[in-house]
């Protein structure tokens, strides 16, 4: 398994398999394994039943027992339009097709719509954990606009049997204070059902384009985002994996500090990425990176993204485009080949 691994990571290997981070050192870190609602979620305020259904994730698929997750995320058909996201596999139009490819891939949990998920929950809800997505950023508003509209109530998620949901904050948009009262709300309400919560800590704002570099992945703003989302009790937080770093010193706003850079973060993926587990409270909440768009290479980038992940302390990975946008089998390949990533022990924490 690591031989493929390996090769699917090309030039990078070697970088990628054998860095050590001398920033934030890993003994510092809370880090995933099979004891970890015990170890660390069980210390925490969360009622019980909240951590009955966060061990049913960590306890289902192929990363069953391991402390890592490998979730199947659809809620493109609002995101990005049901054509945009089902042209290239249409089977996907059909909201049984989206669980069985989680449930064939082995994921831990699968996260869709109210739609999606209310549509078949009867058959599959007792089969593989639900996460209702409550929020959504619909494209049919003309001129678009990007804002997080609560489509769901928080008690449909219970009475379908979901044992997590999950909402996106816009972090640097003008909306961004309503979406986060709001889902700060929904997600007070979901522990108090028994439900955990899963956080996407989105940048969004023209501004943070600055001399043609985008620092929406940005490491420090992209951190700051999930020390946000913990601050409202997210329980797992989802966040795109950094691809550069400096977007509040380009863009010359907020407050940071020059050993952010110096210090506690280098040019290296592994540690632009361990920043960011430091600032979900040093691990306490999970980081899961998100898989990205499908491109030419998703077998290769999506290994790479777990990799990077895994190594930097993460939990694991969320992802959706690249697994649905292709023929079923492929899908299941390719989810399969992220998992291997953190089944992979001799693939180990930097």
């Amino acid at each position: 398994m690591l031989s493929q691994i390996e090769e699917l990571l090309g030039a990078e290997a070697q970088s990628l398999l054998t860095h050590e981070c001398k920033t934030v050192t890993k003994d510092q870190l809370y880090l995933p394994g099979p004891d970890f609602v015990d170890r660390v979620v069980a210390q925490t305020d969360r009622p019980i039943p909240v951590l009955r259904s966060l061990q049913s994730i960590f306890s289902h698929g192929r990363l069953g027992g391991t402390g890592y997750m490998s979730i199947l995320p659809v809620d493109q058909g609002i995101e990005h339009t049901a054509g945009a996201s089902f042209a290239p596999n249409p089977i996907y139009f059909d909201p049984e097709n989206i669980v069985k490819l989680a449930l064939e891939a082995g994921c831990n949990a699968v996260a869709s719509t109210l739609g999606v998920l209310g549509s078949v929950a009867r058959k599959y809800a007792h089969k593989i954990p639900f996460m209702l997505k409550i929020n959504h950023n619909e494209l049919l508003t003309y001129p678009n606009k990007y804002d997080q509209v609560m489509f769901a109530q928080i008690e449909q998620a219970f009475d379908m049997g979901c044992v997590a949901v999950g909402a996106t904050i816009y972090f640097g948009s003008e909306v961004s204070n309503r979406e986060l009262i709001e889902v700060s709300r929904a997600f007070r309400r979901a522990h108090e059902l028994g439900m955990c919560t899963f956080l996407w800590c989105y940048l969004r704002n023209s501004g943070f384009k600055k001399d043609g570099v985008d620092y929406h992945a940005s490491s420090d703003m992209t951190s700051q985002a999930d020390h946000i989302g913990c601050t409202i009790e997210a329980d797992i937080i989802k966040q795109k994996q950094p691809t550069n770093n400096g977007g509040f010193n380009a863009i010359g706003f907020a407050k940071t500090d020059p050993r952010v850079y110096s210090e506690l973060t280098t040019d290296h993926p592994i540690d632009l990425t361990r920043y960011q587990v430091v600032n979900g409270y040093m691990g306490r909440a999970g980081l899961i990176n998100s898989g990205g768009a499908s491109g030419e290479n998703d077998f290769g980038q999506a290994v790479r993204t777990a990799v990077i992940n895994k190594r930097a302390g993460g939990m694991g990975l969320i992802s959706g485009r690249k697994a649905f946008q292709r023929p079923m089998d492929d899908g299941i390949r390719l989810l399969h080949c992220i998992q291997d990533v953190f089944l992979e022990k001799d693939i180990t924490i930097a």
